[in-house]
């Protein structure tokens, strides 16, 4: 014989900025190289020509080239911190993002309220294998953005998100 007792609803999930038990899928290490090759890419002329001034003109000017190098290893500590800290979960109702160790954000989106999902990704981008998942909502302010993701995995989320916003939209 069956046990009569009612199965009681399994608790809401608890979702906070210190995450919880929730399994946070991190973004793909690769964001990091590309965000250090755009650094790269941006102090390398400076420090070519405060390096060259310095070398004809006065020494003094090697004091910025010295600034560069410690500001660029800074911003390098700083960009591998900030990858380290994106993660993402999908949720039965809703998708999580949460970014940041100082300034910590969590947006929550539910499926509900999805409109459409942008898959971007630039030539760097793309020379890693990732890209960039925009989710947008009827409000701007409400959408979330979830960078370095590898490219099938960012193709799959789309279609999942795609249809589970439709689904949630149908059962309104």
């Amino acid at each position: 014989m069956a046990d009569p007792t009612p199965v009681p609803p399994a608790p809401p999930v608890e979702v906070t900025l210190r995450g919880g038990d929730l399994p946070w899928r991190p973004v793909s290490p690769a964001l990091t190289r590309v965000r250090l090759i755009s650094l790269g890419i941006v102090l390398a002329p400076l420090l070519v020509a405060t390096g060259v001034v310095g070398l004809l003109v006065t020494r003094w000017v090697l004091l910025g080239t010295l600034a560069l190098v410690l500001v660029g290893a800074w911003l390098a500590w700083i960009i591998g911190r900030q990858v380290s800290a994106i993660s993402w979960v999908e949720l039965d109702e809703e998708i999580v993002i949460r970014k940041g160790r100082l300034f910590r954000s969590l947006v929550s989106v539910p499926y509900g309220r999805l409109q459409y999902v942008d898959i971007q990704s630039g030539p760097l981008a793309r020379a890693h294998g990732i890209a960039s998942c925009e989710i947008h909502t009827a409000s701007p302010e409400s959408g979330g953005s979830l960078p370095g993701l590898p490219v099938a995995e960012a193709e799959a989320l789309r279609s999942r998100l795609a249809a589970r916003g439709e689904a949630q939209r149908a059962g309104l």
